[in-house]
């Protein structure tokens, strides 16, 4: 891990930024998921429909809980027993979270992540960050540092130099009020 720039990116996040990063699987692009001008530029970078919406990672659960809008606590026995790791669960969503990240759903989707680059940039930031992938929709997910310069780098505040995580694909995604498999690994 490069500690000065993830110490960089953290702070260009704090200050409105979007940025490239090694996640689990591929290169992520991220924000602070309170700056809507931040959430709207990932989506134009993107060519991305706003309907889509985005996932919101931290290093830690508590992090997260003001995204979300939790009525009984066992909601979170199966989160909890699969983190940190490479899973994203979708939950209902408070007020704090933006119609950007939740594409106008009642829902939104969160992981605490075990990908060192990715929790020390949201420990470093102390703020949650939009986790989607680096690649303009339709494209596949860019798992090299340098492409993501050659592809994106014009339109980035940074770009985190450091290695992606052994997966090949994205994370899995499941419904945390049923268990559903929404999206398989």
């Amino acid at each position: 891990m490069n500690a000065t720039d993830v110490a960089r990116a953290a702070r260009l996040i704090g200050w409105g930024g979007v940025i490239a990063y090694p996640t689990e699987a591929c290169f992520g692009l991220g924000c602070n998921p309170e700056s809507r001008s931040a959430l709207k530029r990932i989506l134009q970078i993107k060519s991305r429909p706003a309907g889509m919406g985005m996932i919101v990672i931290a290093h830690c659960i508590e992090i997260l809980l003001p995204y979300l809008s939790i009525r009984h606590e066992s909601v979170l026995d199966e989160p909890l027993a699969s983190w940190p790791g490479p899973y994203t669960w979708i939950f209902p969503a408070s007020r704090k979270a933006s119609q950007l990240l939740c594409a106008n759903r009642s829902t939104i989707a969160v992981r605490v992540t075990a990908h060192p680059v990715a929790a020390q940039l949201t420990r470093l930031a102390n703020s949650a960050i939009v986790s989607t992938s680096a690649n303009v929709h339709g494209k596949l997910p860019i798992r090299e540092y340098g492409m993501v310069r050659r592809q994106l780098g014009s339109k980035l505040d940074f770009v985190v130099r450091g290695p992606i995580g052994g997966h090949r694909n994205p994370t899995q995604i499941r419904d945390a009020q049923t268990g559903q498999l929404l999206r398989a690994a």
